[in-house]
């Protein structure tokens, strides 16, 4: 058996190695974005509480989490955008719990949780794109929820496309190439978000700094 091929094998046992440390991954990964959440939905609360009230990660310049807490973009949904952080990383969480204990989870599992992370991948996109080029500013917080999204959405995209990965098709073809290369795929994502970030904020990074 190949090296590929028996990664792959390994990948299927029910608590693996593998599954274990993509477990770990999610659990990692929703600690963050609960934390980041918890805090945002505090502040925004307080926000509410006393429209003066200035968030403890607001640090001027770029950095204004009252901007973008008072931003149209931060209630998309018709609420705080915080609360859904909240029951989205709590479930993420969970998520990495069961893995990370040797859990058997379903087809359905995995189905369900590429869903979700299928919309929080494409909404958190959308907020860096409204908080760099609508809102003009940036919240610690929220990029700590990118951070955790980010390589969720990636590495449960990797596990749920092993079978296609050893299909000869060109999806397979795509798919075994980003299993391959998921580290740089990833290091090269988040560095063009930083790019991004640091292209549209250079000037007042700039003042902070000098």
């Amino acid at each position: 058996m190949s090296t590929a091929a028996a990664a792959l094998a390994e990948e299927r046992t029910a608590g693996s190695p593998a599954g274990r440390r993509l477990g770990l991954l999610l659990l990692i990964a929703g600690i963050v974005g609960l934390v980041a959440s918890g805090e945002l939905a505090i502040e925004k609360i307080r926000l509410l509480e006393n429209p003066l009230y200035v968030p403890a990660c607001s640090l001027g310049g770029a950095v204004d989490c009252g901007a973008v807490m008072n931003s149209a973009q931060a209630d998309a949904f018709g609420f705080p955008n915080p609360f859904l952080g909240l029951a989205g990383f709590g479930g993420l969480l969970t998520a990495g719990l069961l893995l990370v204990s040797g859990g058997r989870p379903g087809r359905s599992f995995w189905l369900v949780l590429q869903a979700g992370l299928i919309f929080a991948v494409v909404f958190v996109h959308w907020l860096i794109v409204q908080g760099l080029y609508r809102v003009g500013a940036l919240c610690p917080f929220c990029i700590a929820v990118w951070a955790a999204t980010i390589p969720a959405f990636w590495y449960v995209t990797l596990h749920n496309l092993r079978d296609a990965a050893e299909r000869p098709t060109r999806l397979g073809a795509i798919a075994g190439a980003a299993r391959r290369n998921h580290g740089i795929v990833i290091t090269v994502w988040l560095m063009l978000i930083a790019a991004l970030v640091a292209e549209r904020f250079w000037a007042p990074w700039d003042s902070i700094f000098t």
